[in-house]
């Protein structure tokens, strides 16, 4: 059996924010145990002008909205970038989650050949939909998702290799 478009993202996208989802509930736990203000966390960047840990997760959901969005041939939701606090993120990994659900199989398989083309200030970039994905989508998606771990695992947040494959499953 050949691996579909839709197995390649669709449930990457799922597991992994599920998994961002679980980076919050481990921050949270850790923050009431060790009376860290999750203000901390919110604010916390790599530096050297890296955006916020707020940012990471408002990119990381942009990525896998506007990825499956661009699979399935139909317009990603507008999430405005307002969110300050831990339910907010929660809140917007969910609906995020709820969208890319709604992406169904059939929307996506096939679409390997369909054209994405992305237009940013002085620049277009053509792709097929498998280029896009493996390419640039899953890429940019997987960064943010890694840069957020990574943001709260230098804040002392006790996340490991399996938080971050597995999430909220190591737990079970």
């Amino acid at each position: 059996m050949s691996l579909s478009l839709y197995d390649a993202s669709i449930t990457v996208y799922l597991q992994m924010l599920k998994n961002l989802s679980h980076f919050l509930d481990k921050a949270e736990t850790y923050a009431a145990e060790e009376h860290v203000e999750l203000s901390t966390f919110t604010e916390a960047s790599l530096g050297h002008g890296m955006a916020n840990f707020v940012r990471q997760i408002q990119l990381a959901s942009d990525a896998a909205k506007s990825g499956a969005a661009r699979l399935a041939g139909v317009e990603a939701p507008s999430m405005p970038d307002t969110e300050t606090t831990f339910p907010e993120l929660k809140e917007r990994i969910a609906k995020t989650i709820a969208f890319v659900e709604s992406i169904k199989r059939d929307q996506v398989h096939g679409q390997e050949g369909r054209a994405v083309v992305l237009t940013f200030p002085g620049r277009t970039m053509e792709f097929t939909g498998q280029s896009f994905l493996l390419t640039f989508s899953l890429p940019n998606f997987l960064f943010h998702v890694t840069t957020a771990y990574a943001i709260l695992r230098s804040q002392g947040v006790p996340l490991g290799k399996m938080d971050f494959l597995a999430g909220a499953q190591t737990a079970a």
